[in-house]
């Protein structure tokens, strides 16, 4: 149920996407759609359980249902509605994974669809002295979404990797909070926010990983694999933290005032995550005489519960080149530490 809320939380930060006149949607836009229909679907399972409790309530006035019998029932209700969320999410989370491998292409009828949001967010400093320095805000706040390839570092080494280099991939997703520092300058700015890291890896030479008990190693499987669909993916809540040096030109009117605008420029960002494992799964596909069979297993594979690095990106406006570093080994127990490494594209939407 946690894992629902915060998935909720995440969708709910999706703000405006504008569709281009041709039908095929570029990757921003249909990014965009996804959490915008993730926020749908928990919006219409919510009202529906509203619905059915105050049925429950309007019973219990009327003395045709005991107060026990109706508490029984909004909790088998309640735990009916997460599970619908759950099940339709992971549809939409699949769909964002494919998208992330380039899988998936999908249109809209609507050329001129907008999708907005509006969230609650802290997001200004009240200060109770006259500042002559306009513009946006003093703290604004972002839509981030980042992708791209992922890999592990083995015994200091990235080459000569048990996993594809072009098949393994990241994707991540959340709000940060982006606060100007200094009054007067528009250089450096603190960035902090929630969010979620997924991380895949399909590993070589038709093998999968297996729990030895202490340890977490990779072993040959017995029938031949389907690449692309199986994998092992990590999901973490993280808590990412940057100092921000943005090269955005501040105006200057007339009269003196400063008009200070944040993402208009050159940017680069230093710091670093701290988070914590929320599930780890491992994705099996192979054909028997024709039958396609898939196999998830969910169990904790002696991955660390929680996780920590160092993280950068620098770019341009919205778009910016990241890469993320975890200190700490991916499994506990294992002889050879492999630490998770990521490079990819960053968008940071306001």
């Amino acid at each position: 149920m946690q894992r629902i809320i915060l998935y909720i939380s995440m969708a709910m930060l999706a703000t405006c996407a504008k569709v281009t006149a041709q039908e095929t949607k570029t990757f921003e836009q249909q990014a965009k759609e996804i959490a915008t229909n993730i926020k749908t679907i928990t919006k219409e399972e919510k009202d529906a359980l509203k619905k059915e409790v105050e049925a429950i309530d309007k019973a219990v006035e009327n003395g045709s249902m005991t107060k026990e019998e109706a508490e029984k029932t909004k909790a088998k209700i309640a735990e009916e509605r997460a599970n619908n969320i759950e099940t339709k999410v992971a549809a939409e989370e699949e769909k964002l994974r494919e998208l992330v491998n380039g899988n998936l292409d999908f249109k809209s009828t609507d050329s001129t669809a907008n999708y907005s949001v509006a969230i609650n967010a802290p997001l200004s400093i009240k200060n109770n002295k006259k500042n002559k320095n306009l513009g946006e805000k003093r703290t604004t706040s972002q839509f981030v979404f980042a992708t791209g390839f992922n890999n592990v570092v083995t015994d200091g080494a990235i080459a000569n990797s048990d996993f594809g280099y072009l098949r393994s991939t990241f994707y991540e997703w959340g709000v940060t909070w982006n606060t100007r520092l200094t009054n007067n300058t528009n250089l450096l700015h603190l960035k902090y926010g929630l969010g979620f890291q997924y991380n895949m890896l399909h590993a070589t030479e038709n093998r999968v990983f297996e729990d030895t008990g202490d340890q977490t190693v990779l072993t040959t499987f017995p029938i031949d694999l389907k690449d692309k669909r199986t994998y092992f993916k990590n999901v973490y809540f993280v808590v990412p933290v940057h100092l921000e040096f943005d090269f955005s030109k501040t105006d200057t009117k007339e009269d003196g005032t400063k008009m200070f605008r944040s993402h208009r420029g050159a940017r680069i960002g230093l710091g670093g995550f701290v988070g914590v494992n929320t599930n780890s799964k491992q994705f099996i596909a192979y054909e028997i005489d024709g039958k396609k069979i898939k196999e998830r297993t969910k169990a904790d594979f002696n991955v660390n519960d929680f996780t920590y690095g160092l993280s950068a990106y620098v770019g341009y406006k919205q778009t910016s080149l990241y890469l993320k570093y975890d200190l700490n080994p991916m499994f506990k127990n294992n002889a050879i530490d492999q630490n998770n490494i990521s490079l990819g594209i960053r968008f940071d939407w306001n």
